[in-house]
């Protein structure tokens, strides 16, 4: 029992780390605030790989970092300003992308089609959550803010999402094998 709590604590901030390294690599884009980055796609591994419950936990880890001035955040950003500012948003929207994301995988025990699909529904959840957020801090309209948040961005996390799903499956299978052992 002992060696399995270390072993959760273990992958919690092994996941947690995986975000503060991919994360903070970023493209900004000259027309958005909000940049590219590889945040969702590093979420999508957590979730993926740890299930609702403890992939949720290393993305708080992975945003309380950030908000103590770990610079974790896009293009190595941080401190509360971020989560406050015009793209925190899409930040806090991170925990709703690992929570359906791991709530999906882990009650149909990685199936491929709700894998993807609880990506998807997360992503819409973060978007939703950063695009209300993002207009109210630039008092944008809604067309303004999907086209300065979200539509510029649909491709890129289809890709991620492709790349995700195809990485999950096997890192999955590893980690549940340990924690069963």
């Amino acid at each position: 029992m002992k060696n399995q709590r270390v072993l959760k604590l273990t992958l919690i901030a092994l996941m947690a780390a995986i975000l503060c390294i991919l994360s903070p690599i970023a493209i900004p884009l000259p027309f958005s605030i909000v940049p590219i980055s590889c945040a969702t796609f590093a979420v999508y591994l957590c979730a993926g790989v740890l299930g609702h419950k403890l992939g949720t936990i290393s993305v708080i880890i992975y945003i309380l970092l950030g908000m103590v001035g770990v610079p974790v955040f896009a293009g190595w950003s941080a401190g509360v300003g971020v989560i406050v500012g015009p793209s925190g948003g899409y930040v806090i929207g991170y925990l709703i992308i690992s929570f359906c994301t791991g709530f999906f995988i882990s009650k149909t025990n990685g199936n491929i089609l709700f894998t993807v699909l609880g990506m998807i529904i997360g992503t819409i959840g973060c978007y939703g959550i950063g695009t209300v957020w993002l207009g109210m801090q630039l008092d944008l309209g809604v067309k303004e803010a999907l086209l300065a948040g979200v539509i510029p961005f649909i491709l890129g996390d289809i890709i991620k999402i492709i790349i995700a799903t195809i990485i999950i499956k096997p890192l999955r299978y590893q980690v549940l094998k340990y924690l069963r052992s």
